[in-house]
């Protein structure tokens, strides 16, 4: 009886169970690969001949096929090893589970850790919960905190082959009794329809520290609720940074599949992963490249940019505009549709793109165009050409403007802080969550928006009357919407009223 190993693969940024079988076929002895496999699983065949010797195993003298399915999709990486070796000696085994594998291989036997290993994983604690996965034993500190799966450690081919024989006898079992899983992540977690999301009060930023600028704190409150894209103008050093950086700490918990998402990509970045409920935070430079912010595509190594990296959590572009002006244009799908497909000759990949935007920028060139004590220095022309740098089908995709004042005098005490804007957040998070909403306000539907967004009488008759006296789309309409439905979220509305729709509209742009 032959037995199967599973490994995976990475196809763009999905991870794709790989099938890993072998024949013992009379003719003359030779060992071959088949599956589309690139040079690094080729170059295999002497690396596991080698291991093998140390486990007294002989292969026999016929011919030795090892194949990889599915078979038309593009295998690359030297993790291959440790599951070709298995399904070579494991001919004579009775496998009562599925096993999956990772490792690279020693000529000594023993199992080495790649980093291509690390997200495959995240990926598979999702596909595949509570599976059996041989890793690595020097990588157990890495790989210990990835929940939902029967992690074996092993360090080298015999403790592996030993694992498969007796796996519940191994002592280098972890998230097998008392270890990682979903319930036990160690943080903080609230409760909506038997499922958890997690979260931190760990404030590394507090907007207490903010004085004034009262209506731009609760702008950026509506926005953390539904992840509405936001743009903050004013003059230099009136807070614009301030909140956008202060934001991430005051945005909804997040769900295990979120968390996960999130630490694959960031390791496929080759960026230090973080493990925490804490959303992500991209901060690019105006001077960034159109490839670093969108991201590349090649046939074996996706590299995300900083759209993908911000997905489930904030994208902040200071001075917005200066950045350049294709890639400004480049942002208008990932902000309308949540997903950006790059296509490349070898390679075509989607990434989620559901983030939070937030702009920030001065009034004119010189900046002082609002300042009640500075003069602006600026011609009309200049001004006129600096505000033209964002195109109208660009800040069409903004849910909130918000033009702030200079701070003159010294402002009392913040009125209100981060750990209290949490609590507001989640209160709305959870009253959306109870009504069934599936997704943030800011990145509902068409859809979703008739069957979530529902307004009374007096606030459907004030939205048409504004659609008509400011000339307002489809889609700017939607929007008013959405960001209605947050503002009565945090009033625990089930419907829409007329505040809502009056306070929604004083963060339009005029």
């Amino acid at each position: 009886m032959t037995n199967k190993i599973f490994c995976a693969s990475l196809v763009g940024t999905q991870t794709k169970i790989i099938e890993i079988e072998s024949a013992f076929t009379r003719g003359l002895p030779s060992f071959s690969i088949t599956g589309l496999a690139t040079s690094s699983i080729q170059e295999s065949k002497q690396r596991v001949q080698s291991a093998l010797a140390t486990t007294d195993f002989t292969l026999p003298p016929l011919k030795i096929t090892i194949n990889l399915s599915p078979s038309d999709i593009a295998k690359s990486g030297s993790y291959f090893d440790l599951p070709i070796a298995l399904v070579l000696c494991s001919s004579g085994l009775h496998l009562k589970e599925t096993w999956f594998a990772f490792g690279e291989l020693g000529l000594d036997g023993s199992i080495k850790y790649t980093q291509s290993i690390y997200p495959l994983l995240f990926d598979l604690a999702l596909l595949c919960p509570n599976a059996h996965i041989i890793v690595p034993k020097c990588a157990q500190e890495i790989l210990g905190v990835i929940p939902n799966l029967h992690l074996h450690f092993a360090h080298n081919l015999t403790q592996a082959l030993e694992i498969l024989n007796l796996p519940q006898s191994s002592e280098n079992t972890q998230n097998e009794q008392g270890g990682i899983n979903a319930q036990n992540l160690g943080f903080a977690h609230l409760e909506v329809d038997s499922e958890r999301y997690y979260y931190t009060q760990d404030f590394g930023l507090d907007f207490a520290q903010v004085r004034g600028q009262e209506i731009a704190k609760r702008a950026a409150l509506i926005s953390a609720v539904g992840l509405h894209n936001i743009v903050f103008e004013g003059s230099p050093g009136c807070g614009k940074s301030m909140i956008a950086q202060r934001m991430r700490y005051i945005l909804p918990p997040m769900s295990l599949a979120e968390m996960m998402h999130t630490l694959k990509l960031q390791s496929l970045s080759s960026q230090e992963s973080e493990y925490s409920p804490l959303r992500p935070f991209r901060n690019p430079h105006q001077s960034a490249s159109k490839a670093s912010i969108l991201g590349s595509a090649t046939q074996f190594e996706p590299k995300p940019g900083e759209i993908a990296l911000a997905h489930n959590g904030i994208l902040f572009f200071d001075e917005l505009p200066h950045f350049k002006r294709d890639i400004l244009e480049s942002l208008r799908e990932p902000l309308e549709n949540n997903k950006l497909a790059i296509s490349r000759v070898h390679s075509k990949l989607e990434y989620e793109t559901s983030f939070l935007f937030i702009g920030a920028q001065n009034p004119c060139p010189c900046g002082n165009l609002l300042s009640p004590t500075k003069e602006c220095r600026c011609q009309d022309k200049e001004i006129s050409a600096y505000k033209n740098r964002l195109s109208e089908p660009f800040l069409d995709r903004i849910d909130l403007f918000v033009q702030m004042e200079e701070d003159t005098k010294d402002s009392a005490q913040s009125s209100l802080d981060s750990q209290q804007m949490q609590a507001m957040v989640f209160e709305a998070f959870v009253f959306a969550k109870k009504r069934g909403q599936k997704c943030f306000n800011g990145k509902l539907s068409e859809r979703e928006i008739e069957e979530f967004c529902v307004l009374d009488s007096q606030g459907e008759a004030l939205l048409q009357q504004a659609s008509v006296r400011f000339g307002l789309s489809r889609r700017a309409q939607n929007k008013l919407k959405k960001v209605a439905r947050s503002i009565a979220d945090l009033n625990q509305s089930a419907v829409i009223l007329k505040p809502h729709i009056l306070e929604a509209l004083s963060y339009r742009r005029v």
